[in-house]
């Protein structure tokens, strides 16, 4: 009898359970341009006075997750330089397209207003960067997140990891080498099928760690090395390129990391950079600055360890909130240009670009917390090829341009906040791994819930793809 009771209960709690999954409001569309029809890519999907949102892919298509007590809230679809949509979520029709309408302010406003406020683009950043301490977060919070990390050359995807993340960050008045910690809560795709013969990764790694006379790659040769040591080389070469701590630790966080000592962002910004202004344009009722990035003086160094992540130019966009001077959004891409980062870059990437960063914010209770984050960089796989001697088929193949170049794409979207000191105490006294090329948990229900990136056209059949074969790889 107490066993049927003990199976009765669990049924029930298990019903209650899928109920509570189900309860959640799917809204889902595709954003255009009023006038064009074309996607407008990386615009806000969010519930007012909430943190729950996400951005529209490169197809301008989003889906979001609402929990049952959101319903009756605002949905608000915005970007940069269009008028917004607003609608009860309960009220939302995804049998029908949105299209935005562009949205321009005057230039000429700033020149009309009695007030002294700064009018040229430098002069503008300079004071964004002043007003960083009140417009950042100022004490602990978390934040709930998804990544989306993927690897490819110019023919298909070769890896691909989905994670859920947590990170913790004590506030912008801190060291965040010191006081942001990230932890990876589960993964629901891991896809690892890169080809393991890497022995630029080899080199690189033996001359980091080993305490023997530094190699050069042509004097090593691939039937020398077993596989498992160059799996080893490989996964420390994702670690520091890859791993989650370059982008909040690192220099690219440049507004978070803005004090730190040779900050991008910092004292010396203008000898890295110069901004021009643009334009002002209006988001989501409010007007903000369109701010170009070029290069300054001096060049933009990263100081990577081990890596010459030297001899750029900054180039991009910055924008700005006319009312409080928060930074809404950098566009930032490091051009090589110093003569021997041409060289290199070049030889070994094919590309001059070697860091592309896309980061956005929402406000919340007064304070610009992260939204959205795009890095991509590209990936030494192996090094150039060139002789005069009659080579196999094979080998002309492996350094084939479209197999040989690679870069990866890490992309993150935040989508809640947690201020409850409480709960944020709980969770420090817990564990915090950020390694998201070890095994994780996966757990389908958890997923069902979770508010993701929707992947654009192309990605999706790419990840079909590799889907596919990492099965024939398993077989």
């Amino acid at each position: 009898m107490v066993n049927k009771q003990i199976q009765n209960f669990l049924a029930i709690a298990v019903m209650l359970l899928a109920f509570s999954l189900s309860a959640q409001t799917e809204v889902k569309n595709k954003i255009l341009d009023f006038s064009m029809l074309t996607p407008i890519e990386s615009a806000s999907i969010y519930i007012k006075n909430t943190t729950i949102g996400t951005v529209s892919n490169s197809d301008g298509k989003f889906a979001l997750q609402v929990p049952k007590e959101n319903v009756k809230d605002t949905l608000v679809i915005s970007s940069i330089g269009y008028k917004s949509y607003k609608i009860p979520v309960d009220e939302f029709d995804s049998s029908f397209e949105i299209y935005l309408e562009e949205d321009v302010a005057s230039l000429d406003e700033i020149v009309l207003i009695a007030e002294t406020r700064p009018k040229t683009g430098n002069d503008i950043v300079l004071k964004a960067m002043e007003k960083l301490a009140v417009n950042m977060p100022d004490s602990a919070y978390i934040q709930k997140g998804f990544l989306r990390h993927k690897e490819r050359n110019k023919v298909e995807f070769k890896w691909l990891i989905e994670s859920a993340i947590t990170v913790y960050d004590s506030g912008f008045a801190a060291n965040s080498s010191d006081y942001l910690k990230i932890n990876v809560d589960q993964v629901r795709k891991s896809y690892d099928l890169r080809d393991v013969d890497s022995i630029f990764n080899y080199v690189a790694y033996n001359n980091q760690n080993a305490k023997r006379s530094r190699l050069k790659v042509k004097d090593v040769k691939r039937r020398d090395l077993s596989t498992a040591q160059l799996e080893k080389a490989i996964k420390w070469n994702d670690t520091r390129v890859n791993g989650l701590q370059n982008i909040f630790q690192g220099k690219l966080n440049l507004l978070r990391n803005s004090s730190d000592t040779k900050a991008l962002f910092g004292e010396d910004v203008l000898e890295k950079h110069h901004f021009d202004l643009d334009t002002i344009l209006v988001d989501n009722d409010r007007k903000i600055y369109k701010i170009k990035i070029s290069e300054s003086t001096n060049f933009v160094d990263l100081e990577t360890k081990g890596i010459f992540n030297a001899g750029y130019n900054a180039q991009g966009w910055m924008y700005i909130y006319y009312d409080n001077y928060a930074i809404k959004k950098i566009e930032y891409e490091l051009v090589a240009a110093s003569p021997a980062q041409k060289v290199r870059s070049k030889r070994l990437f094919d590309t001059q670009i070697n860091h592309k960063l896309v980061m956005t914010y929402m406000e919340y209770q007064d304070k610009m917390y992260p939204n959205y984050i795009y890095y991509e960089t590209p990936k030494l796989v192996n090094v150039g090829f060139k002789t005069n001697q009659k080579v196999s088929d094979e080998e002309k193949e492996r350094y084939n341009k479209e197999e040989r170049y690679y870069y990866t794409v890490q992309e993150i979207l935040f989508s809640e906040i947690i201020l409850d000191k409480e709960i944020i105490k709980m969770k420090l006294d817990s564990a915090w791994d950020m390694d998201i090329f070890s095994p994780k948990p996966y757990n389908k229900a958890f997923w069902k819930n979770y508010n993701v990136l929707l992947e654009s056209e192309e990605d999706e059949k790419l990840i079909q793809d590799l889907t596919q074969r990492a099965s024939l790889f398993k077989d």
